[in-house]
């Protein structure tokens, strides 16, 4: 049983591996810039302070937590940064206690609530696992963030099968950040884990494909990377539009990455 992917588990895991890359680093080196446009590294990490902050809420006081939710304003970027404001008034030191603190609460609550019961989010009600999955989405892409701006290469495994299934389960999320009708087809994804496993969503006999490494896909879907840089294909039309679009988070999509940005990295 211990080899049973266990998304709490592997929420933690994923966690450790972020906070591994900023834990030694100077208080200077908190300043430098990520590719996020105006982001530093601390802004990075506050902002993965602040979702697990209301990850926790909405798992341990659900009702706090839809109460948090009717006072955003409908400013997405302004939600956001007040999210962060009060991580990013610590320095570093105590912005880094405030994340461990904050995930650690998190994962403790997560891993109370039993796993066929919801716990509301910003979009809609989620079992425990797949917002832990979401969590290591937003670990996944902030991650890269920092270690892009900091020019280390990261090592992945196929602990990122909980941000590929949450990809998949909102496929449909980059159409609906451009205000665009997601098409009513299916798609089928065939990728390659960081094992040499191989991972298959959606219909056998679909006729609209996304194929690649599974790293890959996530880089994609988390538009980390642009997908002239990344080896997926895509078979059909629509597919192939997907890659374009493709985004496993709501709010704006932003400018993404530009073609070849970080070939100085490979």
């Amino acid at each position: 049983m211990t080899n049973q992917p266990d998304p709490i588990r592997d929420l933690t895991a994923d966690g450790d591996a972020v906070e591994r890359l900023v834990a030694d680093l100077a208080p200077a080196q908190w300043a430098t810039p990520t590719p996020a446009e105006g982001w530093t590294v601390a802004h990075q990490v506050a902002h993965l302070a602040a979702t697990f902050r209301m990850a926790g809420l909405s798992a341990s006081d659900p009702e706090a937590f839809q109460a948090m939710g009717r006072r955003l304003s409908d400013d997405f970027d302004a939600n956001v940064r007040a999210a962060m404001a009060p991580f990013l008034a610590d320095p570093p030191e105590v912005l880094l206690a405030h994340w461990r603190q904050e995930r650690a609460t998190a994962e403790k609550a997560l891993a109370a609530v039993p796993a066929d019961q919801l716990v509301p989010w910003l979009v809609r009600p989620l079992p425990p696992a797949v917002l832990a999955a979401a969590g290591m989405m937003e670990l996944f892409g902030h991650g890269q963030d920092i270690a892009d701006g900091l020019g280390v290469r990261r090592e992945f495994t196929d602990r990122i099968r909980h941000i590929v299934g949450f990809a998949v389960r909102t496929w449909d999320f980059g159409y609906l950040a451009r205000g665009l009708t997601a098409p009513d087809v299916t798609l089928r994804f065939e990728l390659t884990a960081p094992s040499g496993a191989r991972w298959e969503f959606g219909p056998a006999d679909g006729g609209q494909r996304v194929s690649g490494p599974a790293v890959d896909f996530c880089l994609l879907v988390t538009r980390r990377r642009h997908r002239a840089d990344l080896a997926l294909t895509a078979t059909g039309a629509e597919a192939d539009r997907w890659l374009d679009l493709a985004q496993a988070y709501r709010g704006p999509a932003g400018p993404g990455r530009r073609p070849g940005q970080f070939a100085h990295l490979s």
